[in-house]
Order: structure tokens, then sequence, then C-alpha cells
């Protein structure tokens, strides 16, 4: 799998964009189908890196107990891994949604290919919409991710 993930993430996500648009055309299925294939390299990964650093003193303690495998997961394995699983699930999250934006300048639909349409017509203002509404949105986006990250590590709390 180490291997597979490899190849997901060395193939840059708008080179996938322009394979999947000749394949399957224009609109936002090829932009899609290329973040969620450069995602899953990066986030295999990142994941398999996280569960490489579990503490085997946790699992051992939990086996020492009569644990089954499952309840290894759950107990021991589990409480280590989520919070990291979550934070780059996250970024993961915040980094596609930029993408999304560049993608559509080579027709994989979404607001890229808007933003493209408008500076093709040279229509200023709705550039300058469009650029706000990315700014603002991945603003909103990262803000939010912040708050769910510091609530699930625990900072939130007092």
């Amino acid at each position: 799998m180490r291997r597979i993930f490899e190849i997901f993430r060395a193939v840059p996500e708008l080179v996938y964009a322009l394979i999947f648009v000749f394949a399957f055309g224009l609109g936002a299925f090829p932009g899609m189908l290329a973040i969620a294939i450069h995602s899953a390299g990066a986030l295999g990964k990142l994941f398999a890196e996280v569960n490489e650093n579990v503490d085997t003193r946790s699992v051992e303690g939990v086996q020492s107990a009569g644990a089954s495998w499952w309840q290894t997961m759950v107990f021991a394995v589990s409480p280590q891994v989520m919070p990291n699983y979550v934070s780059y699930a996250l970024l993961r999250f915040e980094i596609n949604v930029r993408s999304a934006a560049v993608l559509g300048f080579v027709g994989a639909g979404g607001i890229g290919e808007e933003l493209l349409l408008a500076v093709r017509q040279f229509i200023y203002p709705e550039i300058s919409a469009i650029l706000l509404m990315i700014i603002v949105t991945v603003a909103v986006i990262d803000m939010v991710c912040e708050r769910l990250r510091s609530n699930l590590m625990g900072e939130g709390r007092q």
C-alpha cells in the first residue's frame, strides 16, 4: 500500500486533473477525482507514519489484560492516533479547498472554472468578487478547522 500511496502522491493534482479531463471531459468529476487520488496518497502516508509511532507500552498493557485485537485497537491504539488522524484530515481538507480553485483552470469545474471565464472576458468586478469569495472561504474553513482541532485535543476546555 505504501508504494501505491507514493504513486498517488508523486503526481500533482493538476496533472491528474488534465488526464481526467481528457478521459472524462470537462466538469467537476475530473477535478474531484484528481483531488481524491492525491489526497488518498498524502493521507495514506501520514496515517501510516502515525500508526508506526504508536506507543507499544499501552498496547502491551491492554493485551496483557486479555484484550482481543479489536479491544486493543479501541482502547490502546485509537486514543493515540485519532487526534493526529483528525488533524491531518482537516489539514488535507483545507489544502483540497485551495487546490479546487486551481483545478478549474484546466476545465475540472468548480469556482476555478468560473474565475477563468471571468478572466478571459476581462470582467474585473467578477474576478475580484470570486477571488474575495475564495479568500473568505479558505479563511473561514481554516478558522473552523482550527477550532475543531483545539476542541478535539482538549485545548478548548477550561
